[in-house]
């Protein structure tokens, strides 16, 4: 069933919040970075269109992944999302790191006359709390997500990076804003238009750190991870309860997209079972399974002797 345009509105409300605030909060930062000349200030206004963008790449991501399987992806396009969530790592690390750390540097090799600093703690004041509401509505969301489990294994177990990146993103944003407001302060109160371009600098090596970061957990997704524990050991408690199968020999998953898993299972089955009372099993239980486990969008249930037992006939 194809959800309605309110229940998609609600499954991306944390993307949407961040590309509103970013769009604005980018606009406001580039046009005090022309009055100021405050370099802090520029990059800051580069983070912000870097991470508005990043939210359009994760939203068309999102929108590709969810194009039903063809013949040449039997498994379907959800995997695609990775891909773009590793391709917004490369741009935060990229053209945020890169622009903010080259920008502190040739503010730092020509500094510029300080200007009046009030429009700058104007409009850092007004995107600190733009990015403050993005960040709390997406460390809502998340928490709901993560149920009992901690942070940080939620997000080395979370299988949707759109929530989780949001999440850096909207964290390194409010350090970034903390950085500059310091930066510009401190040019002012020392008189010395260099620490807003080490600001800048300190800037881009947040950046840095939260894109690789980033990339290291979208490289995991991108190139195939296991699905939850909990679900691996309740579909094996679920094979090993049927009393025709006498051994599971392994249950190996792996996501083909954020809410969908593909299962392989090898088991061993009673020598007694007819193979044509073997195949009707097999359908039982992947019907059993999907009514289970709503995620399995693919099963393969191959019958095949013990592992251990193998291995005996073939070193006896």
């Amino acid at each position: 069933m194809a959800a309605s345009p309110a229940s998609g509105w609600r499954g991306n409300i944390v993307i949407y919040a961040a590309l509103a605030a970013n769009l604005g909060i980018a606009v406001a930062k580039f046009v005090a970075a022309a009055i100021s000349g405050s370099s802090s200030m520029l990059t800051e206004g580069v983070h912000s269109l870097v991470d508005t963008g990043n939210q359009g790449l994760l939203l068309y991501g999102q929108r590709r992944a969810k194009r039903a399987p063809d013949s040449d992806h039997p498994f379907g396009y959800g995997r695609e999302l990775y891909f773009w969530a590793f391709i917004v790592a490369i741009l935060i690390f990229g053209l945020g790191a890169g622009v903010s750390v080259y920008e502190g540097w040739k503010h730092i090799q020509s500094p510029e006359p300080l200007r009046d600093p009030l429009i700058n703690y104007v409009v850092l004041a007004i995107a600190f709390a733009l990015e403050g509401t993005s960040w709390w509505i997406a460390m809502r969301e998340f928490a709901k997500s993560k149920a009992e489990c901690g942070w940080w294994k939620a997000i080395k177990e979370s299988k949707d990076p759109s929530g989780f990146i949001v999440l850096f993103e909207d964290s390194a944003a409010l350090a970034g804003l903390i950085v500059a407001g310091a930066g510009v302060w401190a040019s002012h109160h020392y008189g010395d238009p260099r620490i807003d371009g080490w600001a800048s600098i300190v800037i881009g090596v947040i950046l840095a750190g939260v894109a690789m970061l980033l990339a290291r957990e979208s490289k995991g997704l991108l190139i195939g991870e296991r699905a939850n524990p909990a679900m691996i050991a309740a579909i094996r408690n679920l094979l090993e309860a049927e009393p025709c199968i006498t051994h599971v020999n392994h249950v190996r998953t792996i996501h083909t997209a954020p809410d969908r898993v593909f299962v392989a299972v090898s088991a061993d089955f009673s020598d007694a079972l007819p193979m044509g009372e073997a195949e009707s099993l097999i359908e039982r239980l992947e019907h059993r399974l999907k009514a289970q486990e709503p995620k399995l969008s693919s099963i393969y249930i191959r019958p095949e002797k013990r592992e251990d037992a193998v291995d005996a006939v073939a070193m006896g």
